[in-house]
């Protein structure tokens, strides 16, 4: 998503967005390019410590993001076997080599997804910035939990590389929509939480459709709430409300 607001909003350091390029790199060359060559299918999850792959390939492999560090959980004749590599001050081909990946292999994760680039520069994970980015999306799994039940017809919550979001889908009255959480884009740099209804609908006032596609509330919205979940919470059941129940 890359929401238009109607208002400024307060932008990130250089180093949370280098950081956000950054994770979003691995994320999609490593983590969603290992399991896309085992099936095709590249969906994340978000995990309470960090962004983890489902199970895939013969040996069934878990590659896992903890912060900087990279994860890869295996098979081996000796049993279950986590190998561990810090990725601090290191780089995308580095990575890929720890997780089994060939960068040189196709991939189309998407026309928005970042390309390789150059994979022998150096990653640029600021820790600081990577566990505020971590923690969004761990906010963003606790609220689409919360709404969960509450849903018609829901999708499975997966992290999508092209985007770098987290979000599903689900049924309303007024057609379907997205609920999702961004650590941030070229749109809008800040993290920000969004209701996209996928027909022309806006129903309800108008002003809390804030966005092209949507509504957006951002984190600094949130007030710097030392718990963002209810003020999210309470935003998407917001949108869900006026779509109306499926």
């Amino acid at each position: 998503m890359s929401p238009k607001p109607e208002t400024p909003e307060a932008e990130p350091s250089d180093t949370f967005a280098s950081t956000r390029r950054g994770l979003q790199l691995v994320v999609t060359h490593v983590l969603a390019r290992g399991r896309g060559d085992h099936g095709g299918r590249i969906g994340l999850r978000v995990t309470a410590t960090g962004i983890a792959t489902p199970v895939f390939g013969p040996d069934e492999t878990v590659l896992r993001l903890v912060g900087t560090v990279l994860v890869r959980e295996h098979q081996t004749a000796d049993g279950a076997r986590a190998d561990v590599v810090d990725l601090a001050g290191r780089t995308l081909a580095e990575a890929a080599a720890f997780a089994g990946v060939d960068l040189a292999v196709p991939f189309t994760p998407g026309g928005d997804a970042p390309p390789v680039g150059d994979p022998t520069a150096l990653l640029e994970l600021d820790p600081v910035a990577t566990v505020e980015i971590l923690a969004w999306y761990g906010t963003g799994a606790r609220v689409l939990d919360t709404v969960l039940p509450e849903l018609s017809e829901p999708t499975v919550a997966q992290l999508w590389p092209e985007h770098f979001d987290l979000g599903l889908a689900a049924a309303t009255a007024s057609g379907g929509v997205t609920l999702g959480f961004s650590p941030g884009d070229d749109g809008l740099p800040e993290p920000y939480v969004y209701v996209a209804p996928w027909d022309e609908a806006r129903p309800g006032d108008p002003a809390f459709w804030s966005a092209p596609f949507g509504a957006v509330l951002t984190r600094s919205d949130l007030g710097g709430s030392a718990d963002p979940l209810p003020g999210a919470v309470a935003f998407v059941r917001r949108g869900l409300d006026a779509l109306g129940p499926a």
